[in-house]
């Protein structure tokens, strides 16, 4: 069997009612994805280890700390999981706060299984395009690093659109020269086009 996101992946449900963290499980695990469940937000907090791949399911109302104090714990903690919080008891300022907070669904109980299985597909999915996105600007952090300072000029003035001409006047050297940097920023960025280096760029300087 070919392995997907999903089947990398785990979810985490916390809810205190047995029975429903009992279905939950049962549901998810009929689609191939494995389930790890918590009575409460502490019992999760103290094992769940960051960046393990999956997201987590939180029903609103738990003694102690709730679904939606959690999701709040787990941003100011920039611990990145994808969130789906469910709720017997939803109103539109409570599904507000959550989606604010990054939530990628708000679902009220009694949910159709196909509704919650969508919302934790989609989870998974965004998920997995942040860790790819994550692991791609590692790389580009890494070629970055192996530029002379003097490449390093060079780059950020041919990703502004500057030509070889006004480089070379700017920096007092000659046209020749910049060709020359140019030609070992591409090497080094592994950039295929001008259009990738630009790309690269603009998606670590996004970072900061």
């Amino acid at each position: 069997m070919t392995e997907t996101p999903l089947n990398r992946a785990t979810v985490f449900v916390v809810d205190d009612d047995q029975a429903m963290r009992n279905s939950l499980k049962w549901l998810i695990e009929s689609v191939g994805v494995q389930v790890e469940s918590f009575a409460s937000a502490d019992d999760f907090l103290r094992q769940y280890q960051a960046g393990r791949s999956g997201c987590l399911v939180a029903d609103v109302r738990m003694p102690g700390m709730s679904g939606l104090d959690l999701q709040d714990y787990l941003v100011e903690h920039n611990i990145r999981i994808p969130v789906v919080i469910i709720t017997g008891h939803g109103d539109v300022p409570m599904a507000v706060r959550a989606m604010k907070s990054g939530a990628v669904d708000f679902i009220e109980k009694p949910f159709n299984d196909e509704v919650l299985l969508d919302a934790i597909r989609r989870a998974i999915a965004f998920e997995e395009q942040q860790r790819s996105h994550e692991s791609e600007n590692h790389l580009i952090q890494q070629r970055l690093a192996s530029l002379t300072p003097r490449e390093h000029e060079v780059m950020q003035m041919v990703t502004e659109g500057r030509s070889n001409k006004e480089i070379a006047n700017t920096l007092g050297v000659s046209a020749k020269t910049i060709e020359a940097h140019r030609a070992r920023v591409m090497e080094k960025m592994q950039a295929g086009s001008l259009a990738e280096l630009v790309r690269m760029a603009l998606s670590v300087s996004g970072d900061h």
